[in-house]
């Protein structure tokens, strides 16, 4: 028999297992020190500052009959890490040789199995499709597993959709914002079919629905992006100066429709709507601008003197035309109603992409693969007016997190405004007169791509 070796692991690798577990008031009672696992990491370990005696503590972790990581042994009062360490290590190495894989509480089913196949083929999202099978994507598939553990059905389709043609994007959107919140440390109850997620933190109570741009008909998405039907920078151009923003306000005036803010569980709370783009391949890298255009009802154009200096412009706009001649207003935040609506959460980053970036940070990858991500982010000098490049390798010493690049646009005219300080690590936009304000991060993408490749 082998001998049992006991390996220190990294905070991400241990969170893509417990960030979904960890109840956020741990940390005011205890500092998480170090994280260990056995070979296969079938028990996990990690070892605890107490704050309040100043003595050290370990937790050792096995999963339960819904897969999700659970606390099994606990052992206080250490006066140095040291001994913390070494008594962990003893018994994750007695507990796996006794081949302990699971232990049984007796708990309600929870979970999705996202990958078992229930739809037909025909009607399998092509992305799916490549999630499941694609040497490529194994770390956003074993990202997305552990992150299922702990979803619940509301619906009663979500396996179903998550796997089709008509539901793939929204799904994964979902569980992209499932991540996000509970990074955010949010208590997330999904007990109510809607809103998709009420979030609760401290005294606040805020309703979340979650609501993408679909693709047409006559644009089916494929097994890979078709670079021929690409949209080229000069149609991008046009796209977001009307097509783009009729489609964002076609999508969230279906959900303002809903009138959620009369659900008895939602009243006198605030509310947001979680849009996504995905109307098209990439589409999400470049139509952020027309979102904000009409949520605002205003554009800044970029002014650029003969002697260089630069200025941004405001320009009102009032309406957008439909191919009908039809004249759409401008400015959600400003439309009857929408007063209810305390603000729109928006990434551009909340796609596969994202989840293959997380799950080799978390380990899930094999040194044959190479990941470079390339994109542009926010620039803090406040005289520029303009983003900058970025591109690093994707390993497991980065620090991507599940909100970076989640954005939050504020409604000026909300009637439960939304405490900035409830979404500490995201960007935030609000109008000051009629200026937009942004608050971002030390690092906020405004989108990236991966290249994403397996060495032969």
């Amino acid at each position: 028999m082998e001998p049992i070796t006991i390996r220190q692991i990294t905070k991400n690798q241990f969170d893509i297992f417990m960030l979904f577990t960890r109840h956020p008031a741990v940390q005011t009672f205890a500092k998480e020190l170090e994280y260990y696992s056995n070979g296969d990491n079938s028990i996990l370990g990690v070892v605890l500052l107490d704050l309040y005696d100043q003595d050290f503590s370990y937790v050792i972790l096995v999963r339960d009959e819904n897969r999700q990581f659970r606390e099994f042994d606990t052992k206080v009062s250490f006066p140095t890490k040291a001994e913390a360490v070494e008594m962990l290590s003893n018994s994750i190495k007695w507990h796996t040789a006794q081949n302990l894989k699971s232990v049984v509480h007796n708990l309600p089913e929870r979970g999705l199995d996202l990958f078992n196949i229930v739809v037909n083929q025909e009607k399998i999202h092509p992305y799916f499709t490549r999630l499941n099978e694609d040497t490529q994507f194994i770390p956003s598939k074993k990202a997305i597993i552990e992150i299922a553990n702990h979803l619940s059905d509301i619906d009663g389709n979500f396996i179903e959709q998550f796997q089709s043609l008509n539901g793939f994007d929204a799904r994964l959107w979902e569980i992209y914002l499932f991540a996000s919140l509970t990074e955010q440390e949010f208590l997330i109850n999904r007990t109510h079919k809607r809103p998709d997620f009420i979030i609760q933190k401290y005294d606040a109570e805020i309703g979340v629905e979650a609501v993408t741009l679909g693709r047409d008909k006559n644009n089916p998405p494929t097994y890979l992006p078709n670079e021929e039907k690409l949209t080229r920078p000069a149609d991008i151009l046009t796209k977001i100066k009307n097509e783009i923003p009729l489609r964002y306000g076609s999508t969230l005036f279906s959900k303002l429709s809903k009138k959620y803010w009369e659900l008895p569980h939602l009243k006198d709370k605030p509310f947001l709507l979680a849009v996504a783009d995905f109307h098209d391949d990439f589409s999400m890298t470049w139509s952020y601008i027309s979102l904000v255009e009409y949520l605002y009802g205003q554009r800044e154009e970029l002014i650029v003197s003969e002697d260089g200096s630069a200025f941004a412009k405001t320009e009102k706009i009032p309406h957008y035309t439909k191919p009908t001649g039809a004249k759409i207003n401008s400015g959600f935040f400003f439309e009857p109603d929408c007063e209810n609506i305390s603000g729109v959460l928006f990434s551009t980053t909340g796609t596969i992409a994202k989840f293959t970036r997380m799950g080799i940070q978390a380990g899930f990858s094999s040194i044959k693969q190479k990941v470079l991500r390339v994109g542009d982010r926010y620039d803090h000098n406040s005289d520029s007016f303009t983003p900058i490049s970025f591109s690093y390798m994707v390993d497991e010493n980065c620090t991507e997190t599940w909100s970076e690049g989640l954005n939050l646009f504020h409604n000026p005219n909300a009637k439960y405004p939304i405490d900035m300080n409830l979404f500490p690590n995201i960007a935030h936009h609000k109008l000051k007169g009629e200026q937009l304000i942004s608050w971002a991060p030390d690092f906020h993408p405004f989108s990236s791509i991966n290249i994403n490749t397996i060495v032969k």
